[in-house]
């Protein structure tokens, strides 16, 4: 694979390579190869272990933390009802998080060294190898850093007793997100909804790049008007 002054090379460890691909890396990035199995990224085996995570490991890791922080404001005095309806509440302010780091982060235009390894490192590498299951859930570690950033902000944003269930809430949109996002590439639905959702994704990897940021929803792609066309819209105007 080639840059026009670089050349990456699929049997090293990639991560440090694609900085060098300096302005051709985007339209490197968003040319898929289709193995199963993506490069190795690091050469350390720690780190390259910290890039690999299977799918059952997000509601394992994430809901009991989730159900803690719910069950915390239940503590701190709110009634069951108010928790269910916050709880829920907090799981819909995740996808609208979820829609603006995959549009406004995910998707950042980089054409540095540091810049284009960031972008492969948080998402590029998905574009690149999108079959591969095992990069394709946020690993627990980058996920609880995500987590005490959002922990700190929503101390600003809430009450000592919402500020619990808005968090736990927001997890189980985050785990929603993390296992919808697996199903549609990975799972076979038998179900019109889900089969819909699946080709709007996989829409997203192969077709328009730059539409169709959601994934749990296409609620935040209608709103902001980065809903793609179809093949038949797009031939008749």
């Amino acid at each position: 694979m080639a840059g026009k002054e670089f050349s990456v090379d699929l049997n090293k460890p990639l991560v440090f390579q694609v900085g060098h691909l300096g302005e051709t890396y985007q339209d490197w990035v968003h040319t898929p190869i289709l193995t199963v199995e993506s490069p190795r990224f690091f050469k350390s085996d720690f780190m390259e272990m910290l890039t690999r995570t299977v799918w059952w490991v997000v509601p394992v890791v994430w809901l009991p933390v989730a159900f803690y922080f719910i069950r915390m404001s239940y503590t701190m005095g709110l009634k069951l009802p108010l928790v269910v309806i916050l709880s829920v509440l907090g799981a819909f302010v995740w996808t609208f998080l979820e829609y603006c780091f995959h549009r406004f982060l995910f998707h950042i235009d980089t054409n540095s060294y540091w810049g284009n390894t960031f972008h492969y490192l948080i998402h590029g590498c998905h574009h690149k190898h999108p079959n591969d299951g095992l990069r394709l859930v946020i690993p627990p570690a980058e996920a609880a850093i995500l987590a005490i950033m959002f922990w700190n902000l929503y101390g600003i944003l809430f009450t000592l007793s919402t500020r619990p269930v808005m968090f736990g809430g927001g997890l189980i949109g985050y785990v929603m997100y993390d296992m919808v996002h697996y199903y549609v590439h990975h799972g076979q639905p038998t179900k019109q909804s889900i089969k819909s959702l699946k080709k709007y994704h996989l829409n997203h990897h192969f077709r328009i790049q730059n539409k169709g940021f959601g994934i749990t929803t296409t609620l935040w792609d209608r709103v902001f008007g980065t809903l793609p066309k179809t093949k038949t819209a797009e031939r008749s105007g």
